[in-house]
């Protein structure tokens, strides 16, 4: 935010845009830029108010926002035939804070991008280097602000190619971009260097940039320049961390948490795919007890999604905001990837699956992420020490392996080459991480083009190269169907430039697959159904300011009030992969459409028209498409085949 100050200052920009990976993360940034407009002083205070919006498609349900958009009730004009010194400087304008308003007309999925503040998913960023209509307003949307780009590191060869694209129009616009990211490999961050310089700048230019391993390391990049390279001094305090393998047995590791847990203390098991956490979870619970058990994932309804995380900042969050709240005695948290970005949780002892080496870093990042006391006598004796243990691979094997969840996810390329840069780490005798000194070191090293596994598994590691390429060429052609072109010289006509485009982008679910190559989802709104066929919002929804949320009727004859259907529609999930196979998802489609209600596709009824309706019956269950589903608060939504 200091950043975005300066360059703002320095070029006029009346804006910024924060652009993340997930909803998630930009419901989180969104709650701090408000935070921090709020402390802006003013020196234009008479001037209105700044407009600020939230862009993901699901905005609309988020409190801040409509907080925000509930206020913009009363009518605005704009004299612009009014005298221009009609606005009267006032001494104690720079001690005002600014007032902030979600702008009615710049509301909607082309024009919210226009207003002063921005933050939400990087898709759109990426959409301004798709072809696709109303280009040239997303462009200007962006020409006006500082943009920054968080987690650099999260985006695969698909999403990285619009991204370079995007950074290529942005320099040639002159608009000052900051891009983060803790675990960048060398190679990438030329790649996203050279892309904001142009083309004209020399290769050879950026060699320095692909070599550097230094932690923290500034690159600055002016259009047309050659990079610049600052070291910093590292601030905060360094952790060492102590790893060790564990085998993928989930009894062994039930057993291990028990004694490591005897003394209290809280653990978290990152599993790389949701199944793993459910059967890791049953596991714990039968030794643990239900309530020492906590599980978080993606497969939850909005509003359960949003209280687990809510739940986990209250009770593993930084000392101070999580006084009271924490357990006193043993309690494990089993989570997948939704864990590792923005949530400012601190654990005692962390079991994690093997995942890509930039991956695992971000995760040891939440294991005694603060000081509990001196020398963290806060914490039981025992876990004092940080020591994370890793599992999700065979140790047994000649070439120890992956599990093949974890494979599925990410390659098994990735996955050796993470492997072999901490096997060091995990011999009896090995040193440990220390962060954040190691940081770079082992993200370059295994991101590089060095060879540090072992001989005996080069054969191995070759093999799973050469796919790994394979694929990322594949990504690589697949988004250059319909990328916009590189920025031309200045003066160059923009004719022609989105011809064979997408048509229109937007965020939706459709849109957003057009910059990310993931398999197409389906997405519910999930009520319940009683046994006489009256429909309910699902039970245990948590209470709001104007009262209870869950179990509410749901009208079938006639448009719902607006709250109710604001609170089916906070109730979206995303189904699991088992649903992306097309016969499949085809019949998923066909038995979700038998549940429309005519009275919900009107117009005035916009939170539900359009959406498919997932019902469960009294027990939270239902079939779908030959899978059985089952949905619980603490658990989320069970998928099994059915017999």
């Amino acid at each position: 935010l200091a950043a975005v100050e300066i360059f703002a200052a320095r070029s006029g920009a009346g804006g910024c845009f924060f652009a993340l990976p997930t909803m998630a993360t930009g419901n989180a940034m969104f709650r701090r830029l408000l935070d921090w407009l709020e402390r802006l002083p003013d020196e234009d205070a008479e001037r209105g108010a700044h407009a600020v919006f939230l862009a993901h498609s699901k905005s609309a349900l988020n409190p801040r926002y409509t907080e925000l958009m509930r206020g913009t009730g009363k009518p605005v004009a704009v004299d612009i035939d009014g005298p221009a010194d009609s606005w009267e400087y006032r001494a104690d304008a720079r001690t005002d804070s600014a007032e902030l308003v979600a702008h009615h007309w710049l509301r909607g999925r082309k024009k919210g991008m226009l207003s002063s503040f921005v933050a939400g998913t990087v898709d759109q960023l990426l959409f301004s280097a798709l072809k696709s209509r109303h280009l040239a307003l997303r462009h200007l949307a962006l020409a006006g602000k500082v943009v920054v780009v968080d987690e650099a590191h999260a985006y695969d060869t698909y999403m990285s190619a619009y991204l370079d694209r995007a950074l290529s129009w942005l320099g040639a616009y002159g608009v000052p971009v900051v891009v983060l990211s803790a675990t960048l490999p060398a190679g990438r961050r030329a790649e996203l260097a050279r892309a904001y310089a142009g083309e004209d700048v020399p290769e050879a230019a950026f060699a320095e940039v692909r070599t550097a391993a230094d932690y923290p390391l500034m690159t600055a990049v002016c259009p047309g320049g050659a990079p610049m390279l600052r070291r910093p001094e590292a601030s905060g305090r360094a952790t060492e961390v102590w790893l060790e393998p564990l085998g993928d047995d989930p009894a062994a590791l039930a057993d291990r948490l028990v004694a490591e847990l005897a003394e209290g203390g809280c653990a978290l098991v990152v599993r790389n795919t949701v199944d793993r956490v459910m059967d890791t979870a049953a596991q714990l619970r039968e030794r643990f007890g239900p309530d020492a058990v906590t599980v978080a994932h993606s497969r939850f309804v909005d509003l359960h999604r949003a209280e687990k995380d809510a739940g986990l900042l209250a009770r593993f969050g930084p000392p101070g905001e999580c006084d009271g709240h924490r357990p006193e005695g043993p309690h494990v948290v089993v989570a997948s990837q939704v864990v590792e970005q923005s949530l400012d949780v601190d654990f005692d002892l962390l079991v994690t699956d093997l995942a890509p080496v930039d991956l695992v870093l971000q995760r040891l990042g939440r294991l005694h992420r603060h000081q509990r006391g001196e020398q963290q006598h806060d914490r039981p004796p025992r876990l004092r020490t940080a020591r994370c243990l890793v599992t999700g691979v065979d140790w047994a094997a000649e070439t120890p392996e992956p599990v093949s969840g974890s494979r599925v996810i990410y390659g098994a390329y990735p996955l050796l080459r993470s492997l072999a840069v901490l096997l060091p780490h995990l011999e009896p005798d090995g040193p440990p991480v220390r962060l954040p000194d190691d940081i770079s070191p082992l993200v370059q090293t295994a991101y590089g083009e060095g060879r540090p596994e072992p001989d005996s598994w080069r054969h191995l590691v070759e093999a799973a190269a050469q796919e790994h390429e394979r694929l990322r060429a594949a990504q690589h052609r697949k988004a250059d169907d319909f990328r916009l072109a590189e920025a031309g010289r200045p003066g160059r006509a923009l004719l022609g430039w989105v011809d064979a485009g997408v048509g229109d982008a937007d965020d939706t679910r459709a849109g957003r697959q057009q910059v990310r190559d993931t398999p197409e989802t389906l997405e519910v709104l999930v009520v319940q159904r009683t046994a006489d066929g009256e429909l309910r919002t699902l039970p245990g929804l948590p209470d709001d300011e104007e009262g209870r949320r869950g179990g509410l009727s749901l009208p079938l004859d006639a448009v719902p009030p607006p709250r109710l259907a604001r609170i089916v529609a906070s109730c979206g999930l995303r189904l699991p992969y088992q649903f992306s196979f097309r016969k499949v998802a085809d019949q998923a489609i066909e038995e979700l459409e038998q549940l429309c209600v005519p009275a919900w596709q009107q117009r005035e009824c916009h939170w539900l028209a359009g959406q498919l309706i997932l019902a469960l019956d009294e027990e939270c269950q239902c079939r779908l498409a030959g899978f059985e589903l089952r949905y619980t608060r603490a658990d989320g939504l069970e998928v099994t085949r059915a017999p």
